[in-house]
């Protein structure tokens, strides 16, 4: 009786064992397809993403900019890639614009292309990750000249209050490579929404700032 108990016990574990590692294989399976998904195609993804661009720069030719890459000569086209896309979001002051050398600072946020999971693109980087609100955001100092070529090239021509939506090419972002980190996959267009606060020479104090000076 023992001896029979024993092998209908083994049957049993025998019976299990395949289904419960055939589930764990298909969870698996199904989550790497997920990921798959996600990235899937993804440098021919934005590459069509970004050439779209130039359709909204046709359509909304006063409130949208194309800005040749400050590292480039301005007398040649160049490639489509040589170039940022910008939404003016909304006008700051004029007046000037920050040197190369110039301390800077500003309210971010940095977004993937959208995808199904982040119909709004998937943030990998800023001074905030809820909602975009240069009056609530916290704000960063930087170097101008120690940001990627497209983020850079916005800077160089925005008034102090300009509230910008970027779009940058991989090959003025993170190109074929992408981050240490991978939170920005190789050949990834991102997308900044950036505001200039202020900006002062290399070795000058820069005034203190309080959200209360931006226009809700």
């Amino acid at each position: 009786m023992k001896n029979w108990i024993i092998d209908r016990l083994k049957s049993f574990v025998y019976i299990l064992l395949p289904l419960t590692i055939g589930g764990w294989t298909i969870a698996s399976c199904s989550e790497s397809d997920d990921d798959e998904g996600e990235y899937s195609n993804w440098k021919e993804r934005n590459e069509q993403y970004f050439a779209s661009l130039e359709d909204s720069l046709r359509a909304h030719p006063t409130t949208w900019l194309k800005l040749k890459s400050f590292t480039l000569d301005e007398a040649s086209e160049g490639k489509p890639t040589d170039y940022i896309y910008v939404k003016v979001v909304e006008a700051g002051e004029e007046g000037e614009n920050p040197m190369y050398t110039d301390s800077v600072r500003v309210s971010y946020q940095g977004r993937l292309i959208p995808t199904a999971t982040y119909p709004e693109g998937r943030v990998f980087d800023g001074t905030v990750y809820g909602k975009y609100s240069h009056v609530t955001n916290a704000t960063a100092r930087q170097l101008a000249s120690a940001q990627i070529d497209g983020y850079t090239t916005a800077l160089l021509h925005m008034h102090r209050g300009d509230h910008w939506r970027v779009f940058i090419p991989s090959e003025l972002a993170y190109g074929s490579s992408g981050t240490e980190s991978g939170s920005v996959p190789a050949y990834s267009v991102v997308i900044f929404d950036m505001t200039l606060i202020d900006f002062s020479p290399a070795g000058q104090v820069m005034p203190a700032w309080s959200s209360r000076r931006m226009r809700p």
